[in-house]
């Protein structure tokens, strides 16, 4: 994807709107636990289509602390265990709560269903996104938007936990450190001002 192409990464403003947007939605419990899984877990549309219970779930059907990702889920060989964010977990939480009132609830279903399937496509995902920003006037967003944004705000903060982009990478799952390197967003202001530390 070429630079100028990218989808364009979210500020915490407009993550907050699309929050409140999908709280009014018609599945909004879902529709928030969708969202998280972008914006604070990296996920592409075919791995949170891909998703299912046991991948987050301990033996015990509780919310475990991560998210087990196979390779079958992912996009070639991207598989990877990424920790949960807290308000990521809190929406997963609040989804199974939901999911596990239906009396047939297995941990090998999918997270997201719909109303007519026990699965969603990566194709639906994308549109959700895609309806969600559009209804938001939010233009040049998209459902790898939400990716960007994690992956730039990790790789801002990562050396302040004692981490390096080494660890964005596995978060993000990319085979290569160049390929996490362009989906970083760069920041002037930043720049001139570890310019002046020196």
């Amino acid at each position: 994807m070429g630079i100028g192409k990218q989808a364009k990464t979210l500020s915490n403003k407009q993550i907050d709107s699309v929050l409140d947007h999908l709280s009014r939605s018609r599945s909004p419990i879902r529709n928030r636990a969708i969202f998280l899984l972008s914006v604070k877990a990296g996920l592409r549309a075919k791995e949170i289509a891909n998703l299912r219970w046991e991948m987050v779930l301990n033996g015990d059907a509780t919310l475990g602390e991560s998210l087990a990702l196979p390779n079958i889920a992912s996009k070639g060989n991207s598989g990877r265990v990424i920790p949960l964010n807290k308000d990521l977990a809190v929406a997963l939480q609040d989804l199974l709560a939901e999911e596990m009132k239906r009396k047939n609830f297995n941990a090998k279903d999918f997270i997201v269903r719909t109303q007519r399937a026990v699965q969603t496509t990566p194709q639906a995902v994308v549109n959700m996104f895609a309806t969600w920003y559009r209804e938001l006037g939010m233009v040049g967003c998209s459902s790898h938007s939400g990716r960007r944004t994690l992956i730039t705000n990790i790789a801002r903060k990562i050396s302040t936990v004692g981490g390096s982009l080494r660890d964005v990478q596995a978060i993000a799952g990319h085979s290569s450190l160049a390929v996490t390197q362009r989906y970083i967003d760069t920041d002037s202001e930043a720049q001139k001002k570890v310019l002046n530390l020196v």
